[in-house]
């Protein structure tokens, strides 16, 4: 069979699905690897690399695509790109199919078949092939480094002739995979960090990182598969009324805080950054899902009263080498269990498989996205 890599089309994406060290694996099952020149060029990834690595060349996103079985892309595609697609393609990435409807539609109209990265099952036995932890791991690290490198002030304690400067105060909101790694960065760097996050069992994880854990009186949230639940107006409301005091206190704030499917909750206020310190920083992962601030701009940084306001939604892109390492292992990894003896084979009584799964055959298989389609037709 033949896998297709092609060249994220996306601006600003400088990711590629599969690096020329994961290609001997691939090969090694009887998987034919084109990838589309100048792929990997933003990651490092050369042309020559994958060449030597046992990799096929093709110019153009047309002949990337042709005779290919499997396309293995970073992004969702295109309507443009689905439009020349081969017909009965498969298709893996990440698709967050609830916010590209239209991609879906078109994709089952090529008959295709569309694996989701976000809907992988979080169960032991598949995470090896989570690209959300794996890339939300590259971002909570970069997101400090961006907090940082706004910050006005050091972010260890400087003792010296010239006098002592204490160390910056940084809170995580948020406290999964983005959120531990935001906490460990900033702890290796000398803030004094606390942590907030609505489940229960976040406590002792953000403990062993080194963090102070803020225990608010306030029932936990939980939801499934290591998220957080969605909570109700009233819980957000005293929610924001008794962290309010910890934001303002703190010279850096990351937020990580989301709810696959669902807008993100809103967990710093207008009046919460009008408390804060002018230089104080915001760093909001979850910009492209509405923001945990409620004056975050997607893609764009905001200054209120002195306060920098940082849509960080594509930190994951902006570190491409080691983030196109993390995620093209997961891609090999979920291939593998897609093909048998050398043929695209998807079992869809395996559980990863069948979760995963948004369109098969053109027919919209998962449910909450084919519902979403028919409200939009009613």
């Amino acid at each position: 069979m033949r896998l297709a890599v092609p060249k994220e089309t996306k601006l600003g994406e400088q990711r590629v699905a599969v690096v020329p060290g994961d290609l001997a694996r691939l090969t090694g099952v009887g998987i034919e690897v084109v990838v589309q020149s100048g792929a990997g060029d933003a990651a490092l990834y050369t042309d020559h690399d994958y060449e030597s690595a046992g990799a096929t060349l093709a110019l153009g996103a047309e002949e990337v695509y042709a005779g290919a079985d499997l396309i293995a892309k970073v992004n969702a595609p295109t309507l443009d790109e689905v439009g020349i697609f081969p017909s009965g393609i498969s298709v893996l990435s990440f698709l967050a199919p609830s916010s590209h409807l239209d991609v879906v539609k078109a994709l089952a109209a090529r008959q295709a078949t569309a694996f989701s990265f976000e809907l992988v099952p979080r169960i032991s036995r598949a995470q090896a092939m989570d690209a959300l932890s794996s890339q939300a791991t590259v971002a909570g690290y970069r997101a400090v480094l961006v907090a940082a490198s706004r910050l006005t002030k050091f972010f260890p304690l400087f003792m010296t002739a010239a006098g002592t400067v204490p160390p910056a105060r940084a809170l995580v909101m948020g406290a999964g995979v983005a959120g531990l790694q935001a906490i460990a960065t900033a702890r290796r760097l000398g803030a004094v960090v606390s942590a907030y996050d609505v489940r229960a069992a976040a406590k002792e994880e953000v403990k062993s990182v080194g963090a102070t854990f803020l225990e608010l009186a306030l029932e936990a949230q939980e939801g499934t598969g290591g998220y957080a639940g969605e909570q109700s107006e009233a819980f957000l409301a005293r929610q924001q009324e008794m962290i309010g005091t910890h934001v303002a206190a703190s010279d850096v704030v990351i937020t990580t805080a989301a709810i696959p499917g669902r807008r993100a909750p809103v967990l710093v206020t207008t009046a919460m950054v009008g408390a804060m310190r002018p230089g104080s920083v915001i760093v909001d992962l979850a910009a492209s899902s509405g923001g945990n601030c409620e004056l975050t701009e997607d893609g764009k940084e905001v200054d209120s009263n002195g306060v920098h306001i940082i849509a960080a939604s594509e930190l994951a892109s902006s570190m491409p080498t080691h983030a196109s390492l993390f995620y093209s292992r997961n891609v090999t990894n979920l291939v593998q269990l897609l093909v048998k003896e050398g043929r695209l084979a998807p079992d869809f009584t395996d559980e990863i498989v069948d979760k995963s799964a948004v369109v098969v055959a053109g027919s919209v298989h998962h449910e909450p996205t084919r519902k979403a389609l028919e409200e939009t037709q009613a």
